[in-house]
C-alpha cells in the first residue's frame, strides 16, 4: 500500500513538473515576442508564468536554458505547422503562395519574433550563438530541400544551387520579419511575396510552355 502510494504521489509530482515547465516555457516565449531579449529577465518570466522565480533554476539550469527552450518549443510548433503547409506543392506559385501565408501567420502570432530576439541576445552573450546557430540550421535544410522538390521539375533546377538557396531564403524571412518590426508596416513585404507570386507563375508557364513543345519537336525530327 505505502509503495502504490508513493508511485501516485511520484506521478502527481511529475506531472506538476511538467505543468509548471509548460507555464514557464509558454511566459518565456511571450516574454520575448513583447519585450525582446533583454527583458526576458527570471523574474518577468516567472511574474508572467505565476511561479517563484528559483523553479526557473530548478528546471532549466538558467533562464539562458529556459529561453533555449522556449525557441525549441516555437520551433518545433512552426515545423509542424510548415510541414503540413507544404503538402502537395508542387510549382514555385504553390511554394510562394504557401510562404506568403505562413509569413503572415508568424507576423500575427510573433513566432519568429521569439528567433530574433535570440539572434540578437547572441550578440552579447558568450555561447548563446553557437546555440542559436544549431536551432536554425534545420530551417535552412527545411527551405533548401523544400525549394529542391519544388524546382526538381523546373528549368531552374539545375542552374539554381539548393544549399545556397535554402540560406538566402532563411536570411531573408528573418530580414523581412525584423525590418517589418522596426515601424509595423508590412506593406514591403507583402508586396515582395505579390512579385514573388507573379514571378513563379511567369516561370511556371514558361516551363509548361518547354515541356508542350518538345514532344511536338521530336515529332516533327
Amino acid at each position: 500500500m505505502a509503495k502504490a502510494e508513493a508511485t501516485a504521489a511520484d506521478t502527481r509530482r511529475a506531472t506538476r513538473g511538467e505543468a509548471t515547465r509548460r507555464q514557464l516555457i509558454y511566459a518565456a516565449v511571450e516574454t520575448l515576442r513583447d519585450h525582446g531579449y533583454a527583458g526576458a529577465s527570471a523574474r518577468v518570466i516567472a511574474d508572467r508564468a505565476g511561479v517563484n522565480q528559483g523553479l526557473i533554476f530548478y528546471h532549466f539550469d538558467s533562464v539562458t536554458g529556459l529561453l533555449l527552450a522556449a525557441l525549441d518549443s516555437v520551433s518545433d510548433l512552426r515545423q509542424a505547422r510548415y510541414g503540413a503547409a507544404m503538402d502537395g506543392v508542387n510549382s514555385p506559385a504553390e511554394l510562394v503562395g504557401v510562404a506568403s501565408s505562413i509569413f503572415r501567420e508568424d507576423l500575427d502570432a510573433g513566432h519568429v519574433a521569439v528567433l530574433v530576439a535570440m539572434i540578437a541576445g547572441a550578440a552579447t552573450v558568450p555561447g548563446l550563438g553557437e546555440e542559436v546557430a544549431k536551432r536554425i540550421a534545420p530551417w535552412t535544410g527545411f527551405a533548401r530541400d523544400a525549394v529542391a522538390g519544388v524546382l526538381a521539375e523546373s528549368p531552374l533546377g539545375s542552374l539554381v544551387p539548393a544549399e545556397s538557396v535554402g540560406f538566402a531564403v532563411v536570411a531573408f524571412y528573418l530580414g523581412m520579419e525584423m525590418l517589418t518590426h522596426l515601424d509595423g508596416d508590412r506593406t514591403p513585404a507583402t508586396a515582395l511575396f505579390d512579385q514573388a507570386l507573379q514571378l513563379a507563375t511567369l516561370l511556371g508557364g514558361l516551363g509548361s510552355a518547354e515541356g508542350a513543345t518538345t514532344p511536338q519537336d521530336g515529332a516533327r525530327t
